[in-house]
C-alpha cells in the first residue's frame, strides 16, 4: 500500500505511522528524517540541503522533491510506503504525483487525520512540557495552525478529488485512532 499521510502539526502522524510501518510492512518516509540523513550522508543533494539550512534558508521544494525521488526509486519501496511530512503544498502535490507516477509507484491512499484545533493545542502544549520543547508555546502552534489551514489543507482536497482521500477522526487512544487508520486500509 502506497499512502501520504496529511493532518496537522500534533495530529498524531508520526505515532501512527510508525504503527502502521510495522503491520504492513512498508518504510515509513519523513522529510526530516531525509533531509537529515542526506546532510550526514553528505550525498550531493544533502550538501546542497546543508548549504541551505547553514544559510537559514528553507530547503527547496526541488530539492526535497529530489530526496524523495532518489528514496522512492529504492527496491524497499516497490510493494509500498508511507509518507509522512509531504506533499506540504498544492504545487508540491502536484510535482510528488509526477514523480511517483514515473517512478510507476503512485499513491494510492491518502490518510487524513482530523483534530479539532484546541485539542492540538493542548497536546503540544502538553508534549512541550513533557518534552521541554521551547518551539510549542501556544502562539507558535497556532502559528504554525494557521500555516497548515492556508498551505496544507487544500492538499486534502487534491487527493479528495482523485477519490483517494479518506478522513480519519484523530481524536482517541492511540490504538482506537491505529484501528480506524486500519479499517479505512481493509
Amino acid at each position: 500500500m502506497r499512502i501520504v499521510f496529511l493532518g496537522p502539526p500534533g495530529s498524531g502522524k508520526g505515532t501512527q505511522a510508525t504503527l502502521l510501518k510495522e503491520r504492513l510492512g512498508v518504510p515509513h518516509i519523513s522529510t526530516g528524517e531525509l533531509l537529515r540523513a542526506a546532510v550526514a550522508a553528505k550525498t550531493p543533494l544533502g550538501l546542497q540541503a546543508k548549504a541551505a539550512m547553514d544559510a537559514g534558508e528553507l530547503v527547496s521544494d526541488e530539492l526535497v522533491l529530489g530526496l524523495i525521488e532518489e528514496r522512492m526509486a529504492s527496491d524497499d519501496t516497490a510493494k509500498g510506503y508511507i509518507l509522512d511530512g509531504y506533499p506540504r503544498n498544492l504545487a508540491q502535490a502536484e510535482a510528488l504525483d509526477q514523480v511517483l507516477g514515473s517512478l510507476n509507484r503512485p499513491v494510492q491512499k491518502a490518510l487524513a487525520l482530523m483534530v479539532d484545533e484546541e485539542q492540538i493545542v493542548q497536546r503540544l502544549a502538553k508534549r512541550a512540557e513533557m518534552e521541554g520543547r521551547s518551539d510549542d508555546t501556544e502562539e507558535v502552534v497556532r502559528n504554525r495552525l494557521a500555516v497548515y489551514r492556508e498551505q496544507t489543507a487544500p492538499v486534502a482536497d487534491h487527493y479528495r478529488a482523485k477519490g483517494i482521500l479518506v478522513d480519519i477522526d484523530g481524536v482517541g487512544t492511540i490504538e482506537e485512532i491505529n484501528q480506524r487508520l486500519q479499517n479505512a486500509l481493509d
